[in-house]
């Protein structure tokens, strides 16, 4: 990170602190990003971009107010949009209830640099897209082959009128590949995300078996025929779980929901009041874990300058916690659990998810099956949809396989899961010992719209819910 940036941070906090600031603290972010769009073995575009800034939260009269600035040239600029902020509070108050308490976090001085075993480059990386798309491009009836490789470098200097510095130096990279496939008049497409935190390392080995599973499974499903809707037992691969359990385990942990403080958009939590009651079978245990290394989720601290650890949100079945931040976790008499993120500088942080995900089972995912004398093995995410408070939902799965006396038999396409959250956690009979976690690009939440990166995961589970086909 340039160092004027960090210098502007720290001269913030002594400027609000004279301003007679109750909190304040200070996000410079610098970030460098490039892409390349392949698309049937033509690259349509390479991008670079960049961004550097920063972002200022403060208390003053007992609420919140924020700032950003883009590239700062000058103190002088940062002051007169901070004097301005500062201003506003005055006038703010008119109406407040409650006054804000912040739990009172340890100081942390820290430097971390994350590590990168291979740094990528535009050049590898568009060598990588180009073979990925060939491969799924040659696969008999693809109609369509897109690759989208890409990588940020991001570095993210916190600090705070508490006292902490943390500087946190990280590489995200990431490939998408959609797979389409037509005959007949039919259109099928399969598609996945593979990376992680880290380098070239983490894409590299499985992108193009990757490539060749979703080009063949799209070629497949072309012959596959819909499903007649039907509540049956249903065991679901870790990739469907992952997405699962970021709409209607993740979503309604975090506290801010729990509160109705994000109804207007993105809804609330069914088990709100529910904490120390069962809300689901002995087998779910869920947990949100920022230290699981080369997920997108991790990170050392949150942009509250909260050190991150694993905090278990269900056991055996049993409601414990919510995502917390230092605000909420006064609210709700516990500790903030270091959840707190935003998008850039540009943004308020908000409480999000880091790394959720269903816990590790015991048994072998062939077992599972076995077991199942009628049933669907349900494969990889696609498109949730989950009501206001992630009581009702439905997701639909990229392919779905019939299971008939524990063995599995037909392919199936445009299958749609569908639950209530309670009957559905209840009904979990089987964990397997498959757990995995996968990549989540794209997570919206906030006003305005923040788009977040993350991790979800989990092992292949066995439950009862309705399935069936949209066409």
């Amino acid at each position: 990170m340039d160092q004027y940036l960090q210098d502007f941070a720290d001269k913030i906090i002594k400027y609000t602190d004279r301003a007679g600031v109750q909190y304040c603290d200070v996000r410079a972010e610098q970030q460098e990003k490039k892409s390349v769009l392949i698309e049937n073995e033509e690259i349509e575009h390479i991008r670079n971009s960049e961004d550097k800034g920063i972002g200022i939260r403060l208390i003053k009269n007992g609420v919140w107010s924020f700032c950003s600035i883009t590239n700062p040239k000058s103190f002088n600029e940062i002051k007169n949009i901070l004097d301005n902020t500062i201003q506003n509070s005055n006038y703010k108050n008119w109406n407040k209830k409650n006054e804000i308490n912040l739990h009172k976090s340890p100081v942390n001085k820290k430097e971390i640099n994350f590590p990168i075993i291979k740094n990528p480059e535009i050049e590898e990386l568009t060598k990588l897209g180009i073979e990925c798309n060939k491969i799924i491009k040659n696969t008999p009836k693809i109609i369509k082959s897109i690759t989208n490789p890409e990588y940020t470098i991001n570095s993210k200097y916190f600090v705070n009128s508490e006292g902490s510095e943390i500087l946190q130096n990280f590489t995200d990279i990431v490939i998408e590949m959609i797979a389409t496939a037509h005959e007949s008049g039919q259109t099928q497409s399969v598609n996945i995300t593979e990376g992680g935190r880290g380098g070239l390392e983490l894409i590299e080995n499985k992108s193009q078996q990757s490539a060749i599973d979703i080009a063949k499974k799209a070629s497949e499903l072309i012959f596959a025929n819909p499903v007649k809707e039907e509540k049956s037992t249903v065991v679901m691969n870790p990739d469907f779980v992952s997405l699962l359990t970021h709409e209607i385990l993740g979503h309604p942990s975090e506290a801010d929901r729990v509160l109705g403080k994000e109804m207007a958009w993105a809804g609330g939590a069914w088990w709100k009041g529910k904490i120390g009651q069962k809300i689901g079978s002995k087998k779910l245990n869920v947990f949100d874990d920022p230290t699981i290394k080369e997920s997108l989720g991790w990170y050392y601290f949150d942009d509250e300058g909260v050190q991150t650890k694993k905090t278990n949100l269900i056991e055996n079945g049993v409601l414990k916690n919510h995502m917390q931040n230092k605000e909420t976790s006064e609210i709700f008499n516990t500790v903030p659990t270091g959840n707190m993120r935003a998008t850039s500088y540009r943004f308020m942080p908000l409480i999000r998810m880091a790394c959720t995900c269903i816990g590790n089972g015991d048994q072998n995912v062939d077992e599972i099956i076995k077991e199942v004398k009628n049933g669907y093995y349900i494969s990889n995410m696609k498109i949730p949809s989950i009501d206001m408070k992630r009581y009702n939902w439905s997701i639909s799965c990229q392919y779905a396989q019939k299971i008939e006396n524990g063995e599995i038999t037909d392919l199936l396409r445009d299958v749609i899961v569908m639950g209530t959250a309670p009957e559905f956690f209840n009904s979990i009979d089987a964990c397997g010992n498959d757990f995995t976690v996968r990549p989540i690009t794209n997570c919206g939440k906030g006003d305005p719209m923040q788009s977040m990166i993350m991790g979800n995961g989990g092992p292949t589970i066995r439950g009862i819910a309705t399935v069936k086909s949209v066409n």
